[in-house]
């Protein structure tokens, strides 16, 4: 039997620590991206809709050396740690969008590494109907060196707060994997509030920012109506000088001439916006959901290329 190339990686659905920890294991939620990867001769890495990222980060055929002459399908997470060993969303951010082998490696300076969480095939056999624990059992006796699952506590969430870590994922001992699908078997339990938004235009800068970006205007999907494009906030913090830089030259091509958005904005926020096409993700931290739907305090964290745009949908405030 053929590794399958490509499965969609099944995702965690957002909530809080089981009522019934017994039946669950705690992962540490890694603030990465995700990838699969497939071991069949050689090294094929996917992301998490199916673009080929096999050579942008060459570190994942290297991690996938001991299972030389097996095949498989493993699931897990590119990860950039920073010089304390934290994971830095930031510094993955300046290895996103390199594509060529020579650049990758060129930024060595800049290394990422991949956390495996899962396993999907071996030599032949789907294992995606068995339950996670023996999933589990499996990907460790292979030597990949994937991270050990916790006990479902609330001492463990405390821990990665404490650390500076996104959070964790709840996920039932017993479960199928369900490629493609958000199940309730698997719960992300976040210590910081972060939310996916689509760039719908932004405000030129004004001092040291003049000639470029000085905030974004944010929108999301409704999900009751799919087609309405609802503003949601602007941001105009947490950028660095090299993420402003890499913003602009992604959404001037995208310049329209009127909003995209759906209704009217504020006058004092539409007054001298540019406008473009929502076809560029992106994923702010923020405090709360106001009365009015808009995002409290957004703070940028960076592009998210391995996002599509009409998945990001206005959640039930939070």
């Amino acid at each position: 039997m053929a590794v399958p190339y490509p499965i969609e990686p099944m995702l965690a659905i957002p909530g809080e620590i089981p009522s019934d920890p017994g039946a669950y294991a705690l992962e540490v939620k890694w603030d990465g991206i995700r990838a699969l990867a497939y071991v069949d001769g050689g090294v094929r890495v996917s992301g998490r809709h199916g673009a080929d990222f096999t050579s942008r980060y060459p570190e994942i055929s290297a991690a996938m050396a001991p299972l030389a002459g097996r095949r498989a399908v493993v699931d897990g997470e590119v990860v950039a740690f920073d010089p304390e060993g934290r994971p830095s969303f930031a510094r993955l951010q300046r290895r996103m969008h390199i594509t060529d082998p020579a650049g990758a490696h060129l930024l060595g300076r800049l290394p990422v590494s991949y956390v495996p969480f899962d396993l999907l095939h071996l030599d032949g056999h789907t294992l995606l109907d068995l339950p996670y624990a023996d999933r589990r059992a499996l990907l460790d006796s292979l030597g990949l060196g994937a991270p050990p699952y916790l006990p479902c506590e609330p001492a463990v969430l405390e821990a990665t707060r404490r650390q500076g870590l996104e959070g964790v994922v709840a996920k039932r001992l017993d479960s199928p994997y369900r490629p493609g699908r958000r199940a309730e078997w698997w719960i992300k339990v976040k210590n910081l509030r972060t939310a996916e938004v689509v760039v719908g235009g932004w405000r030129p800068g004004k001092g040291r920012r003049a000639g470029g970006v000085g905030s974004l205007l944010l929108g999301m999907y409704a999900r009751a109506s799919p087609a309405e494009f609802l503003f949601v906030g602007h941001v105009g913090t947490g950028f660095t000088d090299a993420m402003l830089g890499d913003v602009l030259r992604l959404i001037e091509p995208l310049e329209i001439g009127q909003s995209p958005f759906s209704g009217g904005l504020p006058r004092e926020i539409s007054r001298n916006a540019r406008w473009v096409r929502p076809e560029v993700v992106g994923e702010v931290a923020f405090t709360m959901w106001t009365r009015d739907g808009r995002l409290r305090t957004p703070v940028w964290r960076g592009v998210r290329a391995d996002k599509i745009p009409a998945e990001v949908r206005r959640e039930e405030q939070r």
